[in-house]
């Protein structure tokens, strides 16, 4: 936002002719929203000539030669581009391009870049740093009772007051004006010892120091952010670690806190995070107002209902959302699918959690047995427990023990309900039907189910049973493949199979 400039990778890209820097400065300007030719010369020109049209199509060719990456693109007779813009703070807005239409946004980004300042000062609230932007703007008020708050917080109440009288008799002498309403409440509260600082909730989980992959989720994420991320997939496929990883990795752009929500109540919980107790009346609506000109990072984990989160998304802030079933009724969230890891991911993960010794040593069998769990992330980290408190057990003695317990007469094991348990929870929310097709599959060890065949076993019209494994498929406990035709991930069936020898032994 100073000069228009460019690099790629460290080396700076030769932007060419002033005029030319200023279409590509219109351009960015107007992020993408389409441009006509008149409109560009009328930015560009102050008292264009006709050879402007030539220049400008001139100017567009050499900008898109020279920046592929913006996607420069013609349509309808006019120009578009897409593309962030940062704001570094350095230099004068534009810095040497000169038109009515540049001199005006310099004035707009100006206003912008002062305002962005103070919500820094805001957050951090720096005696030194407020001292001098109050000396650079004598007459914005804002500042001035931000420093109030600043020297007051600091257990400096004289000079805090003696800041509001300064502040007064300026403003009389140089506008004819009494300070405005913000600095006459900071006065109030000081006098009255009402003033409290302000509140940053930091309610992220802790990250996990083993996790494994995800990279393409996360680089989708990091894309999507601040927009609204979705995280859906079985119950113990990893959806909350891997929110909180992504949580952790861009903190840093949510400088007015992190708050991390675990369904039920969302708008509640997400006031009383930043401090407003017991809250009447429009709760989401008294959350935008709260919320308004912030950046929070907002983390709501397993949401039940769309109603729960529906209007809580603010300008600036980011939500990452959980949800077992995919809610296709909440507007511009960008859903990502999370499953098993990859096969890399799980050898790698397995190398994590079991041992780097232990794994190479089996790998054969390592590999079956991340089979046999779907590669979930979760009950691969019960495994490596229970063999971490084992030492001298190898992996073939994990899988001849789950082979065993999977004849139990209905007797689980607390280390294999530890596994399970995501599964336990899952088979609590299903209907009767649901249940008994998981478990005849289950019986037949069968890796895909046949909507025809599902059918005839359990003796359902075709209608319905599509409906039953359309309502599996949304909470992922089968698999999509082609029309009429899921798959039953292999974890499913170890613990349905379970199911079906306990109920008829």
């Amino acid at each position: 936002m100073g000069p228009v400039r460019a690099w790629r990778d460290d080396e700076e890209i030769e932007l060419g002719p002033r005029q030319q820097r200023a279409v590509l400065a219109a351009l960015l300007l107007n992020n993408g929203i389409r441009l006509s030719n008149d409109q560009l010369i009328g930015m560009v020109w102050d008292d264009p000539t006709p050879s402007a049209v030539m220049a400008l199509r001139t100017y567009v060719y050499k900008i898109r030669k020279t920046l592929p990456e913006l996607n420069l693109k013609s349509r309808d007779g006019g120009y578009t581009v897409r593309a962030e813009i940062v704001d570094d703070c350095r230099g004068e807005p534009l810095e040497g391009l000169r038109s009515a239409y540049f001199d005006a946004q310099r004035v707009r980004l100006g206003d912008y870049r002062l305002k962005a300042r103070e919500d820094c000062l805001e957050r951090e609230l720096d005696v030194l740093e407020l001292q001098k932007h109050v000396a650079a703007f004598p007459l914005r008020e804002r500042p001035r009772a931000l420093l109030m708050r600043a020297l007051y917080l600091e257990g400096r109440q004289g000079e805090a007051l003696d800041h509001f009288h300064q502040a007064r008799a300026l403003l009389n002498e140089e506008l004819g004006l009494d300070p405005g309403p913000e600095l006459r409440e900071v006065h109030a509260q000081i006098l009255n010892g009402d003033l409290a600082p302000p509140r940053r909730p930091e309610q992220l989980l802790p990250d996990l120091i083993d996790f494994t992959g995800r990279a393409e989720e996360i680089a989708q994420a990091l894309r999507t952010l601040p927009g609204t991320v979705g995280l859906t997939g079985m119950r113990g496929s990893g959806k909350t670690v891997l929110a909180t990883r992504i949580g952790h990795l861009v903190r840093g752009r949510f400088p007015d806190g992190q708050i991390f929500v675990r369904g039920g109540d969302v708008a509640n919980q997400l006031l009383r995070a930043v401090g407003v107790e017991n809250p009447v009346a429009d709760k989401a609506a008294l959350w935008r107002e709260k919320a308004r000109g912030k950046r929070f990072l907002v983390v709501v984990d397993d949401v039940q209902d769309a109603a729960a989160v529906r209007d809580l998304a603010t300008p600036g802030s980011a939500m990452i959302l959980t949800s077992v079933r995919r809610l296709h009724e909440l507007p511009g969230v960008t859903w990502l699918k999370i499953a098993g890891l990859t096969e890399r991911e799980a050898r790698e993960f397995v190398r994590k959690t079991f041992g780097p010794v232990r794994a190479d040593a089996e790998p054969e069998q390592a590999g079956v047995l991340v089979e046999r769990l779907s590669r979930l992330p979760g009950a691969i980290r019960v495994i490596g427990g229970k063999l971490s408190s084992r030492p001298h057990w190898t992996i073939e003695m994990a899988l001849l023990q789950m082979q065993r317990e999977s004849t139990l007469d209905g007797v689980i094991p607390s280390d294999c309900a530890a596994m399970l348990a995501p599964l336990i929870a899952a088979e609590e929310q299903l209907s009767e039907p649901e249940r008994r097709v998981l478990m005849c599959f289950a019986r037949q060890d069968a890796e895909v189910i046949d909507s025809h065949k599902a059918a005839d076993m359990s003796g359902a019209d075709p209608g319905e049973i599509e409906l039953v494994l359309e309502s599996l498929a949304a909470v992922h406990l089968i698999e999509p493949l082609v029309l009429g035709r899921y798959r039953l991930p292999q974890f499913v069936r170890l613990y349905f199979g379970r199911r079906t020898a306990a109920l008829t032994a």
